[in-house]
């Protein structure tokens, strides 16, 4: 099932989520969804708190950025492989020198901007089987789940830009809140009257 996307402006983005436990009911089926939804948006990564589920889970897949002709043949086989499922995240370093990216949201269509964040993190998590991992990751990959991160703490990528940044897409933002934006996937917007 491919749920609608939420809008930003809906409150949901800013909570910082709650943990799950092994036994969180419907939870493959849930995973399934969210799969499902990431890849009928065009996602890289979907976190529960953008399909109105404030847990700390997200899923990221990679793959669509391994095309980059600028990459490596060892680094586009990373991106190319890289599909994995997050529960009860917690980042424990960031270290790097930070380097910026042009960044977008499926909760903020039509929006990217430049994003610094650092260039590599340690992770603890636990995979969809509840098996607890501890991972260092860098480059892209790194980025996507800082960003998938961000969304389990309340945080999203327009609240990291300069105030002068924010002021200049504050209208886009409004606009967004009400619908007034072109998504080819489906959303459901706080300030709107029903999901289109």
């Amino acid at each position: 099932m491919i749920f609608p996307i939420v809008a930003y402006g809906d409150p949901v983005l800013k909570k910082k989520a709650k943990e799950i436990e092994k036994e969180y009911p419907k939870l493959e089926e849930l995973l399934e969804n969210m799969f499902e939804t990431m890849y009928a948006a065009h996602g890289v990564g979907l976190a529960a708190p953008q399909v109105g589920i404030s847990i700390r889970l997200f899923l990221v897949d990679t793959e669509p950025f391994s095309d980059d002709e600028v990459l490596s043949e060892e680094e586009r086989k990373q991106l190319r492989d890289f599909k994995k499922v997050f529960i009860n995240a917690t980042i424990i370093e960031e270290t790097g020198d930070e380097w910026a990216f042009s960044e977008g949201c499926l909760s903020i269509p039509d929006i990217r901007e430049d994003v610094f964040r650092n260039e590599t993190i340690t992770i603890n998590y636990f995979d969809e089987n509840f098996v607890k991992h501890t991972e260092t990751y860098g480059g892209i990959v790194a980025r996507v789940i800082q960003h998938e991160y961000d969304h389990i703490e309340g945080i999203l990528f327009t609240d990291k830009l300069s105030s002068l940044k924010k002021r200049l897409i504050k209208g886009k933002l409004a606009n967004i809140s009400k619908g007034k934006v072109n998504a080819d996937y489906r959303m459901r917007f706080p300030l709107a009257k029903k999901a289109r």
